[in-house]
């Protein structure tokens, strides 16, 4: 973790990095709820947790999307959402979620998901809160059809509305989403440069507390690789900013079988504390089937938080690892490209310098390809126009084609539903 001066009003950040000093993994929720009150009673329950957690507000599809008169009408009306709705909520309101539950030993994120975040921004300042998460590429490729250019200016303009926050003595934070572009199926490398690309972008804008997103893939030993990669490359790029690094429990199809989903969280947790990261965004034994419910998302906070315990970081920095060398290629690529990181990220994706397998976003070239190896690492199978070095190069026959698509969207869903039903029942020997 980096620490620069002048940010002791990082509540976020400055609580994962105390956190970090204790030797404590930092766990996090995805927790959303319409009702005021059943959403300060998640808070709660997240802080009465047994583990080190911070809260979260997630928000709603309508808030995301910046459809704030439908959201205001659910309100009117009583309809449930499937998240909080900062914006069509007053002020007043969302004060009285946080009421004795928000402050230094317990901060809150917004999540959100949005590629027009201004409105969000304001009203999280105007409640006290200054955390929250995303990013000009990482909320809009996976998303929906906003152009890219509409949201590097929003998010320009949204990251700046947030800088403000300085004033008031309270520096804002903001996590990166870019570590988990489509979730599945991105070769770390691509993971690693956008996150730091978003990070970048944000100190650019005026917000220097930052942390750096990566998801949980398909092979632990390129998970710890990546962590590192990032942590380095954070390291030489982000000087004068404070950051630390948050990794997401598998963004993927989840395991059906609450063992198996409760095996892939604690390697996630595992993951966390051998690479190095922070903070862990947990998923719950109800991802495959529905919203999990308050008691489901407490119960994963604590299993991931008993895995992390029982686990020690795994010596070695990995110097100039696949990951590392690739990731460092493309950040320095793109930086090429123009000072402004915003008109860099830009000028990349138009020359296909950035190249997400499977996106269909219109802004996205659509040259690369990867494929699952077998021993479990993500590879590139097509690099398109990708500035890699040669070690990146691979034959388009290991591409994933659309009929073994399906099983390699399962790869993980499969693998640890297999483990957990090879376990042998409760009360018998073995």
């Amino acid at each position: 973790m980096s620490t620069a001066p002048g940010l002791r009003g990082d509540r976020f950040g400055a609580f994962v990095a105390a956190s970090r000093d204790r030797g404590e993994l930092v766990v996090q929720p995805r927790m959303g709820f319409g009702d005021p009150g059943r959403m300060r009673a998640g808070l709660a329950a997240t802080r009465a947790a047994d583990a080190t957690a911070v809260g979260t507000i997630t928000l709603d599809s309508y808030t995301r999307v910046g459809d704030h008169r439908a959201a205001r009408g659910a309100v009117a009306h009583g309809t449930d959402l499937n998240g909080y709705p900062i914006v069509a909520r007053s002020a007043d309101q969302t004060r009285a979620v946080l009421d004795r539950l928000e402050g230094e030993d317990f901060p809150v994120q917004v999540r959100h998901g949005s590629a027009v975040p201004q409105d969000i921004f304001r009203a999280l300042l105007d409640v006290g809160l200054t955390a929250s998460e995303g990013g000009p590429v990482s909320y809009c490729l996976p998303y929906g059809r906003t152009p890219l250019s509409e949201s590097v200016a929003n998010w320009r303009e949204g990251t700046e509305i947030l800088s403000g926050a300085d004033g008031t003595g309270r520096s804002p934070h903001l996590e990166t989403f870019g570590g988990c572009m489509l979730g599945q199926l991105c070769p770390p490398a691509m993971l690693v440069a956008i996150s730091l690309l978003e990070g970048l972008f944000f100190a650019q804008h005026g917000v220097l507390g930052v942390s750096l997103s990566y998801a949980q893939q398909t092979s632990p030993e390129q998970d710890r690789e990546a962590v590192r990669a990032l942590r380095r490359l954070a390291s030489e790029f982000l000087r004068g900013a404070e950051w630390h690094v948050v990794l997401y429990a598998y963004m993927g199809l989840y395991p059906r079988t609450a063992e198996g989903a409760r095996s892939l969280l604690r390697q996630a947790a595992r993951t966390a504390v051998e690479a190095g990261a922070e903070r862990l965004i947990v998923k719950t034994e109800a991802e495959a089937h529905r919203i999990p419910t308050i008691e489901e998302n407490v119960r994963a906070l604590e299993d991931a938080a008993r895995a992390a315990e029982g686990t020690r970081p795994v010596a070695g920095a990995d110097p100039d690892s696949e990951t590392y060398t690739e990731a460092r290629a493309l950040v320095e690529a793109v930086l090429e490209h123009s000072d402004d990181v915003g008109t860099a990220l830009l000028r990349a994706f138009s020359r296909g310098h950035l190249d997400v397998p499977f996106c269909l976003h219109p802004d996205n070239a659509g040259r690369t390809r990867s494929f699952i190896d077998d021993a479990g690492y993500l590879r590139w199978a097509d690099t398109g126009a990708l500035p890699l070095p040669p070690v990146a190069r691979r034959s388009r026959a290991d591409a994933v084609t659309s009929s073994s698509l399906l099983s390699t969207l399962s790869y993980m869903e499969r693998r640890h539903d297999s483990r957990a039903g090879r376990r042998p029942a409760p009360g018998r020997n073995g």
